[in-house]
């Protein structure tokens, strides 16, 4: 692939995750848990300070729960609440009507492309959450050996 077709992939690729977040009302919520925040650090693609921003704006939405990890008294799990899974639910139908509509508005040979290249943009999006938990693991081991 060339340099500018990744170009094009790549903003194609944020635009419609843009769009798609718009579409929610701005509500933003994943549907996973309880975790541990370590584990939707890695999920989330989210640096520490910036999850432990979200998980207190959530919890005082009331859309999550904090917990004692069970395994680690120090550490904290996080779960959906009630009202938490409503907004996922919600957020989640209103993201799929939307592309559902935009989708049918599409001429068929497009959207049997939009099908057929599914498999390769699942794969590539696992590809790329690897390549980034490596690259987390990798630098929380140079952080280790410096400090030490």
């Amino acid at each position: 692939m060339d340099d500018e077709t990744v170009i094009r992939l790549r903003r194609v690729i944020l635009r419609l995750a843009r769009h798609l977040n718009a579409a929610s009302v701005g509500e933003g919520l994943t549907h996973r848990g309880p975790l541990g925040l370590t584990e939707l650090t890695e999920l989330e693609g989210l640096n520490p300070t910036m999850l432990s921003r979200v998980v207190g704006k959530l919890d005082s939405f009331g859309l999550i729960r904090r917990l004692r990890d069970p395994q680690d008294f120090r550490a904290a799990r996080v779960e959906v609440t009630p009202k938490g899974e409503q907004a996922y639910q919600r957020i989640a139908a209103q993201r799929a009507a939307i592309l559902s509509e935009r989708v049918a508005g599409l001429p068929a040979e497009q959207v049997a492309a939009l099908i057929a290249a599914l498999p390769a943009l699942e794969n590539l999006a696992e590809d790329l959450r690897a390549v980034v938990r490596r690259g987390r693991i990798q630098a929380a081991r140079e952080e280790r050996n410096e400090a030490s």
